[in-house]
């Protein structure tokens, strides 16, 4: 599979966490393992370094020794961190949501070699957006219609797609690395937690206890 050039992978820890009552949900365990930490192993697996855009104060001591990037344009949610990351990396960067323990590492490359003619390579999904914009690849080529977005007060993350090139992974493609309703899951409150642990325990038993994401294909 043919990569595009060197790309850093982001952990995008954004939202207050309202139904966690503000408790850092990145920081939860599915599987005995901090979601954090199974979105880090998948981008380690797939991009070159890793970055960590967040704007808690305490986020430096989440992944010790990993930098940490905090918003350029404050309080423009998803997309100012997609803004920042691309701002902060000088560089292609493949991001995934600080909240999402099951994205793939063979899909993220996938998504990366997608990239290689497209300013954003994004995965179909059956979201009321068709796509998941926060577990996507965007080159820094993205930066001024980003910028033209946030100037007009327009905070959707897909709203400057339709001004770059956009490559979407169609969903038999995605398949191919999973249920997209496993792959793609947010763990956004406690149902959502348990839901993931039930999802958890199933790749227990198939993988042998092994939730390590796979390797490229």
């Amino acid at each position: 599979m043919t990569i595009a050039g060197p790309c850093t992978g982001v952990i995008l820890a954004g939202g207050e966490a309202r139904r966690y009552g503000g408790a850092p949900k990145g920081l939860e365990r599915v599987g005995g393992r901090r979601v954090i930490d199974r979105v880090a192993d998948a981008l380690a697996i797939a991009a070159d370094d890793l970055l960590l855009v967040a704007n808690d104060p305490a986020a430096a001591s989440w992944i010790p020794g990993l930098r940490v990037a905090t918003d350029v344009r404050p309080g423009n949610g998803s997309l100012g961190g997609i803004h920042a990351a691309l701002t902060h990396a000088r560089r292609p960067v493949l991001v995934v949501a600080w909240d999402m323990p099951f994205v793939s590492a063979g899909l993220l490359t996938a998504l990366r070699a997608l990239g290689r003619d497209a300013d954003v390579a994004v995965p179909e999904s059956a979201s009321t957006r068709g796509v998941e914009p926060l577990c996507a690849y965007y080159d820094p080529a993205c930066l001024v219609a980003i910028e033209r977005r946030l100037d007009a007060g327009d905070r959707r993350v897909v709203g400057f797609f339709d001004e770059v090139r956009v490559a979407k992974l169609h969903d038999a493609d995605v398949r191919a690395f999973g249920d997209p309703a496993v792959l793609f899951m947010n763990v956004n409150s406690p149902d959502e937690l348990a839901l993931a642990e039930r999802y958890a325990a199933r790749i227990d038993a198939t993988h042998g206890g092994d939730h390590r994401p796979e390797a490229p294909r």
